[in-house]
């Protein structure tokens, strides 16, 4: 217990995934679903049940019980088990909170969803249960849906069942996000199915491209510095962009002279921050010189190698909507780097997927499809300028180093916006490749740590878009809590207002 607390044990697990890399071992023993009969009665004439699942032993009470306590709930989801083939092993479905986005991609809300009788049109005949969702989201507004993290209902390979409402025959997931889209006034937004049978959605731009200003922070490492910015130049396919290099008092002759010749050829601009390394203030002050409509921070050791990667950030940053952007990162062996920030696991946050290979598919998509997280890095993050100025941009004078990506993001969160992650724009991202750990280092860390949990306590117990049901000692999404799938004391779960 000593060494769990002092994130030994975590450390050294953590260890081991970065050298041998990591994948999901979720499955379950069949026999596991005969531990949740059915439920002998559905949880009664004032709720309507949408979708393909059964209710297990005692959920028609919790979901009775959790709509009689929440007076502006209108739907709920649960967990869920799922076999695919008779005899065949069982996955758990464990869903995070409402999520439009993800939603359009699959319908990933399980085999059931409870709604209230007067959530729907009466008239209304939902083809699934994200259907459903989209139509009470539309009228209510996302809050009006919630999850339970607890087991609700089974889904059983070959146990013949009465047709619930929302399961005659195969919906089209394509159709109902058209559906969906159209009636939200957004028309203009391109839907299609794409080789994995996911739904892409692709977002309109501007007729004519926005400047987008291109941050990049640095002291010499031009080892690191001049593929970054080559990439930049030569792998991005946005037609407009200025680049930014913030120099923290470079010093090498090289470096120095690389710098000269990069501003004198029009190549980009260099903003000197001098004195004592501040990522947030460098990143700050060439912010307030920056021109664009949408800034890119882009760390010294990334690097572009796909072309479209700025334009798929740049089609969801520019939505109204959405804060902070960022994108699928990778590490020198070719594995997830940042698949998105997950708030609490490991004791405060860390990346999402981290150590899985770079092509997985991530639990529920995540490492494919677009979809709302607490928090991205700011290794390569975009947002409007006019969003990031809004907010006060990076909180230089409590993050000068760390955690100050994680603040910006749930800030604008705190504001009304979204922040999302695009795994269709990938990079590379040598992590940390540039930073050297003192002793005056490792104190302003912890000082910082102390400050994200003042300002951020009560996020940092449970992420919303993260389930408790995974093992919170090891790589997100990648093993089952211990005693799973039993549950202690849970609560309902919404989207951030």
């Amino acid at each position: 217990m000593r060494a769990r607390l002092m994130g030994k044990r975590l450390r050294a697990r953590q260890a081991l995934a970065a050298l041998i890399g990591i994948d999901h071992r979720l499955s379950l023993p069949p026999a596991i679903l005969d531990r949740f009969p059915p439920a002998p009665a559905g949880p009664g004439d004032a709720i309507r049940l949408i979708g393909d699942g059964i209710l297990v032993t005692g959920a028609p009470e919790r979901i009775a019980a959790r709509f009689a306590a929440e007076p502006d709930l209108q739907a709920l989801y649960g967990d869920a088990l799922v076999q695919e083939r008779i005899g065949g092993v069982v996955v758990p479905l464990l869903p995070p909170v409402f999520d439009a986005d993800r939603l359009v991609a699959f319908d990933y809300l399980g085999p059931v969803l409870a709604c209230r009788g007067s959530a729907l049109d009466p008239a209304a005949a939902p083809r699934s249960p994200a259907e459903a969702a989209f139509r009470i989201a539309e009228r209510f507004g996302p809050g009006a849906i919630g999850h339970i993290p607890e087991l609700l209902s089974v889904r059983r390979a070959g146990r013949p069942v009465p047709p619930p409402e929302g399961a005659e025959g195969p919906a089209s997931h394509h159709a109902i996000v058209r559906d969906h889209l159209d009636r939200t006034g957004r028309s203009a937004v391109r839907v299609a199915v794409g080789p994995d049978s996911l739904v892409q959605v692709e977002h309109p731009l501007p007729e004519t491209r926005p400047l987008a200003s291109l941050i990049v922070p640095t002291r010499d490492r031009l080892d690191l510095l001049r593929p970054c910015l080559e990439s930049l130049r030569s792998c991005t396919d946005w037609p407009s962009i200025e680049i930014l290099v913030c120099d923290n008092d470079s010093r090498e002759p090289e470096t120095l002279a690389f710098l000269r010749a990069f501003e004198g050829e029009g190549r980009g601009h260099v903003v000197p921050c001098p004195g004592p390394f501040n990522f947030a203030a460098m990143n700050n002050a060439a912010a307030a010189r920056a021109r664009g409509r949408l800034l890119v921070f882009v760390n010294n050791d990334v690097e572009a190698f796909r072309p479209d990667w700025l334009s798929r950030m740049a089609r969801e940053a520019l939505r109204p909507d959405v804060g902070a952007v960022g994108a699928k990162l990778l590490d020198g062996e070719g594995r997830i780097q940042h698949g998105g920030i997950v708030l609490g696991t490991g004791g405060l946050v860390t990346h999402g997927h981290r150590h899985f290979p770079g092509d997985a598919s991530g639990y529920l998509a995540a490492l494919r499809v677009t979809h709302a997280v607490s928090a991205v890095t700011a290794a390569c993050l975009a947002v409007e300028a006019d969003k990031f100025r809004a907010v006060g941009g990076f909180d230089e004078a409590v993050f000068a180093v760390d955690f100050n990506d994680v603040d910006l993001c749930l800030r604008l969160n705190a504001d009304g916006y979204r922040t999302l992650l695009v795994p269709g724009a990938v990079l590379h991202h040598r992590e940390a490749a540039s930073r050297r750990w003192t002793p005056e280092a490792r104190a302003r860390h912890q000082r910082e740590i102390a400050a994200l949990k003042k300002r951020w306590g009560p996020l940092l117990v449970q992420d919303p878009h993260y389930h408790p049901g995974f093992d919170p000692d090891l790589s997100t999404h990648a093993r089952l809590r211990p005693g799973f799938p039993e549950a202690g004391p849970t609560h309902l779960r919404r989207p951030p207002a």
